[in-house]
């Protein structure tokens, strides 16, 4: 990796970590990233968790008021996270070659819960925790997406806000302060299993956790200022061609 190709994939890290602390899906601009850089899928797939995580843990610390009183939340499902990441790792690590069979309907798969986005968040909009909310399907549920997360992880904040907006209806803000703690749970523990067990690529990924924590760091702050619309048809059109590199 030359230091034009590093400049550039610290410019992604950057994007993903601010998209990720903002909204998920920032491992479809990151993914791609280290595909184009000539990295096999599974070793791009491990290096980007590994390379992303101090982005979201910027991330969280950005959104420290948001996170505020929602302590029994995070206990709560803190430990189905950490579950859910696991298993994912786990299933990367034993189903290795069948990894980049299933990737590309993957990536697809996360264009459209990007692209469908709005339409979830006007399905959460004005809901209001009932008696059962945060109880055993919303459990299931995250834990459901975090064995996503750590066996692929792009759009899986997306899945994760839709997820706790119809199961919690608290504010948008403050599910995405949850989202962020939430993924960074799920991407440590699959970090750690891949740091110990994968073939992770060292180089790119230094180079991603140091701009994805900046990111993080801007995202948090500045983020909401980025047209939605615009964010999103550019994390569309990485993602889109992420699979079509891996479809050719």
């Amino acid at each position: 990796m030359g230091a034009l190709q590093a400049l550039g994939l610290a410019g992604a890290g950057l994007v993903a970590g601010a998209v990720n602390a903002v909204a998920g899906s920032g491992s479809l601009i990151t993914f791609p990233a280290l595909l184009a850089l000539g990295y096999p899928p599974v070793v791009a797939n491990v290096s980007n968790t590994v390379g992303l995580l101090p982005g979201s843990l910027s991330g969280v610390a950005g959104y420290r008021p948001e996170l505020a009183g929602q302590g029994r939340r995070l206990a709560r499902l803190a430990p189905l996270a950490v579950a859910g990441g696991l298993g994912g790792a786990a299933l990367l690590l034993r189903f290795q070659g069948s990894f980049q069979a299933v990737v590309p309907g993957l990536v697809l798969a996360a264009v459209a819960m990007v692209v469908a986005q709005p339409a979830l968040a006007r399905l959460t909009a004005g809901r209001r925790a009932g008696p059962t909310a945060g109880g055993p399907v919303l459990g299931l549920a995250v834990a459901a997406t975090a064995v996503y997360g750590g066996y692929f992880g792009a759009a899986q904040g997306v899945l994760l806000v839709g997820v706790l907006g119809l199961g919690l209806g608290d504010g948008l803000q403050r599910l995405n302060a949850l989202k962020n703690a939430l993924v960074s749970l799920v991407n440590g523990v699959a970090a750690l299993v891949f740091a110990a067990l994968a073939p992770v690529a060292w180089r790119p990924a230094l180079v991603l956790a140091g701009s994805s924590a900046l990111g993080g760091t801007v995202g948090a702050r500045l983020g909401r200022r980025v047209p939605p619309a615009v964010l999103r048809a550019l994390i569309a059109a990485a993602g889109l061609a992420a699979a079509v590199k891996l479809l050719a």
